[in-house]
């Protein structure tokens, strides 16, 4: 047994440390950059969260998805795949000469978002038969997303000190260069669990979740430049009616790509409810972080006027911050229940952002206060997918873990939506009396105060999750909890051999 922890640990979690740290690179790398990116592209600041949007968007539709595919045809092979095309639009994006190609280029490269939810279910798929197969998926689980930070860190110091040494091709090189490398290590050394679901893609799911994720998010980006008017109001309806419809399809699906049935286990809904609340903050809200620090007080009378190379730094500490929550997140989980730390881990997100409201006028302020909210994040970007493979039957870890960041991006795509939307919501004039290409400092706060209040309402919804959630994988979880056990099907999911009766059962899979 020992020897097989050191397997898992020295072996395939090292290789998903490469993967991991590269999507820490993506995430931080740009960051830095974005002011110099709207420069390029001769776009207002506020706009930069639409590329966000877009990319989020993407990635909100395609994660459940390839999180399905990775069920059915294995992990291993939707990790090759997406890397394949993240590594490609990675490279697009370097060498883009107009805003419609980088804005597509953006947005597929958002295929990285399947990187955590597969690598996940890698590590769970190799360590679910170990006594402690739980405990070690969350240690493996905290490992790579230690990595993913450390690659944000490293990202966000690199493009920021590249940013003022390079032309902005060269220095938008980097991260494609970097995917094809963990490209390459995946190949050569993360073996193929052997586990498969069965079943099929649910094509009807995933284009009524695609036609009612576009209708929100089109209803959305018509109020910058109209307004709230009735076209606004409309498409939001219809997005959201769709999403009515969604569910009911879902429900009545063989191989539904939503497994409405999982999704209500105590375990589950809280923590994907509260997956979708993190995103907003998480990953809606770094696009105004950079464009806030980079902001010149001189002309406007707030932001930091940093440049990128000093930007980076205040990037860095903050995902530093991210590492370290990221970091004690298992041994915190030990200590306490996993259920515990994720309330602790919401209540430092919504302090540091509801601080930065009275607290924004030098660079040691927004600093301390992004600290605090990057030690919970960090807690969260780990105990979230864990949580869900624990909580999930076997055959469903992909489905589970893959909602996690479905849900996230899905938060983040309409917060970047709407942030965009206060950031540009009045003009802001310079020290000249010129119309300035900076958010408003209403828009700003605006953010913070939504940031800080999903964080507060997903703390809440963590206390719906029973109590002796997330610790084990055994039958014994069940004892008098109502939970059901690690191998336990709850009503209304069917397993491959159900689907399937005629299909042997593959490696690392029980009949039932």
């Amino acid at each position: 047994m020992r020897a097989n922890k050191v397997r898992l640990a020295g072996g395939i979690v090292g290789a998903l440390v490469v993967v991991e740290a590269t999507s820490g690179v993506i995430q931080g790398f740009y960051t830095p950059l974005f002011s110099d990116i709207a420069d390029k592209l001769a776009i207002h600041d506020a706009d930069i969260n639409w590329l966000e949007a877009t990319q989020l968007l993407l990635s909100a539709i395609v994660v459940p998805v390839l999180a399905r595919l990775g069920d059915m045809i294995g992990h291993r092979k939707v990790l090759i795949g997406s890397l394949i095309v993240t590594m490609l639009a990675s490279y697009a994006i370097a060498f883009s000469a107009s805003f419609a190609v980088f804005l597509v280029a953006w947005a597929i490269q958002g295929f990285y978002v399947v990187w955590l939810p597969m690598n996940v279910s890698i590590i769970h798929s190799r360590a679910r038969d170990l006594p402690d197969g739980a405990a070690l998926t969350r240690r493996g689980a905290g490992v790579i997303v230690v990595a993913l930070q450390a690659g944000a860190i490293a990202g966000a110091l690199l493009g920021g000190q590249l940013g003022v040494m390079l032309p902005l091709w060269a220095t938008l090189l980097v991260p494609a260069v970097l995917v094809t490398i963990a490209l390459v290590v995946v190949i050569v050394k993360v073996p193929d669990p052997g586990v498969r679901a069965g079943g099929s893609i649910d094509t009807r799911g995933t284009t009524v979740l695609t036609l009612a994720l576009l209708a929100i998010t089109g209803g959305l980006s018509l109020v910058r430049f109209n307004g709230i008017n009735a076209w606004v109001v409309v498409m939001v309806a219809i997005g959201l009616a769709l999403l009515w419809v969604f569910v009911k399809v879902e429900e009545r699906s063989d191989d539904p790509l939503v497994d409405m049935a999982m999704l209500r286990l105590p375990t589950v809904w809280p923590v994907i409810l509260t997956s979708a609340l993190f995103g907003v903050s998480v990953l809606g809200a770094q696009g105004p972080l950079s464009t806030f620090a980079r902001t010149d007080p001189g002309e406007v009378g707030y932001g930091l006027g940093l440049d990128s190379a000093t930007a980076s730094y205040l990037i860095g500490a903050y995902v530093v911050s991210l590492l370290i929550g990221a970091a004690i997140f298992s041994k915190a989980s030990a200590v306490w229940s996993p259920r515990f730390v994720l309330i602790g881990a919401s209540g430092l997100v919504a302090a540091g952002y509801l601080a930065l409201i009275p607290l924004h006028d030098n660079f040691v302020q927004v600093l301390a206060c992004m600290m605090v909210a990057g030690l919970g994040s960090g807690a969260l970007v780990a105990a979230l997918p864990a949580a869900a493979a624990a909580a999930a039957p076997p055959h469903q870890t992909g489905i589970a873990t893959g909602l996690t960041n479905t849900t996230k991006t899905i938060g983040g795509s309409f917060a970047s939506s709407a942030f965009a939307i206060a950031l540009a919501s009045g003009a802001v004039a310079t020290s000249s009396g010129e119309e300035s290409g900076a958010g408003s400092l209403s828009g700003y706060v605006t953010v913070w105060a939504i940031c800080g209040g999903t964080a507060i309402v997903a703390l809440l919804v963590l206390f719906a999750v029973p109590k002796v959630a997330f610790q084990a994988n055994d039958a014994t979880r069940a004892a008098g909890d109502g939970l059901p056990a690690a191998d336990a099907v709850p009503d209304g999911v069917r397993t491959a051999a159900e689907r399937d009766p005629k299909r042997a059962p593959t490696e690392g899979e029980e009949t039932r």
